[in-house]
Parts: C-alpha cells; structure tokens; sequence
C-alpha cells in the first residue's frame, strides 16, 4: 500500500542527484535554506547565485524544469501575501506601476518572495530526486527521534488513502446537487470534512490496535538495509 506514495513529488530517474544519499542531501537542503534565509535582502547578485545553482541541480538531475515549476503552485498564497505587504508596510512611499507603495515594504516584499522561492524550489528538487522512505531513511541516520520518524512514516502510507476518501465524499456530494466550491455549499462541505475526520481518526485507532495485537513495541521494522537503500 505505501508502495505508490510520494510518486506525485518524486521524478523517477538515475542521475547522481538520484543516487545521492538521502540524508546528505536533507543536510544539503537545510544547510542551503539556512544560508537563504541568512543573507540580507539586498544581496541581489547573491540570491541570483542561489537560483542558478537551484536550477542547475534541477538540470543535472535531469528533471524538467516545467515539471518542477508546475508544483510550485503551492507557493501561491505565500507570495500573495508577500505582494500585499508594500501596500500596507509604513515608510516613505514610491510609486510602482502606477501604484504607491511603502519602499520598505517593497523590499520585505521582495525579500520574502525570493527566499520563499528558493526554499520551496529547493525541497520540490529533494522530493523530485529521493524517493519518500529513503528520505525517511535518511532522517533516521540523522538521528531523529523515532516517534517522529515514524508518525510521517504513517503519514506517508496513509495520505493516498483518506485523499481517496475525499474523492470520494466530494463526488457523493456533487451527484446529490452539491457544489463544494460554492460558498452556499460550504455547511455541507465542513460537515463532509468533519466526518472524514471521524473516519480517519477512528481508522488510525484501529490500525493501532492492529499492531499491539502484533507485537508492536514502539518500533517499526525497516525493509531496507543498513546504508538506507533497497
């Protein structure tokens, strides 16, 4: 079952980025957004660097740019909210566009977007070039508490799961007249959700009760070796 998760992040391929261990390349990407979020706004030639080498690593990987940029979209509201920031930040004003704004806001602006960017744009290429248990592999040899380790290790494997479910009740809605995106429908929506919380809740306790009843002592056994691969 947990065979297939992730595949919506992770870009198949055999590349050296491919093929690097996983928790050098968690130490890599903390490393790099540590040194992102360090470097003053107005580095702008620095920040320039950091993309090319974020894009260079996507191309090396031999991951298509397009497919990289694509998932980017999570980043959307992120950077609406870094665009509102010059309209509502006090200092002198400018005018941009026809529009004025605050200059310092501007460069908040500015800077939130570009850092964020850069962050997001650099974990997708991780997820993109490492497949999900090896990065939990990874974090294991990092010496990560393994409570924590293995609540993503459930999340991961169950995450198709109750996304099924919510295909599910989303279509059960529409063929009763339903409209989750309609603001007159969103009652039902929330009660929709707040049910297959219920659901997911309930099932997580009894696949707990499953693996005390199996001998589960608080550790889950691995199906890889001692390096971490397959």
């Amino acid at each position: 079952m947990g065979a297939a998760h992730g595949h919506r992040l992770h870009h198949h391929g055999h590349s050296a980025v491919h093929r690097a261990p996983a928790h050098v390349k968690i130490l890599v990407l903390v490393g790099f957004v540590l040194l992102v979020v360090a470097t003053p706004r107005d580095w702008y030639a620095v920040f320039a660097a950091y993309a090319a080498v974020v894009v260079g690593t996507v191309l090396v990987a031999r991951v298509p740019l397009g497919w990289v940029l694509r998932r980017m979209v999570v980043e959307v509201p992120f950077l609406v909210f870094a665009a509102l920031v010059p309209f509502v930040a006090e200092g002198p004003r400018t005018e941009v566009l026809g529009l004025t704004v605050s200059e310092p806001g501007l460069v908040a602006a500015w800077g939130l977007a570009v850092k964020g960017t850069l962050g997001v744009m650099a974990s997708l290429t991780l997820a993109a070039t490492t497949e999900p248990t090896d990065v939990l592999v990874g974090l294991r040899r990092l010496r990560m508490p393994p409570l924590l380790v293995e609540i993503m290790s459930f999340m991961l494997r169950y995450l198709d799961v109750v996304t099924a479910d919510l295909g599910r009740t989303l279509t059960a809605m529409r063929s009763r007249g339903c409209e989750p995106r309609s603001p007159r429908h969103w009652p039902a929506l929330a009660r929709s959700l707040g049910a297959l919380f219920i659901r997911s809740y309930e099932r997580g306790e009894r696949v707990h009760l499953a693996m005390l009843s199996r001998g589960y002592t608080g550790t889950l056994p691995t199906a890889t070796g001692g390096d971490g691969h397959r």
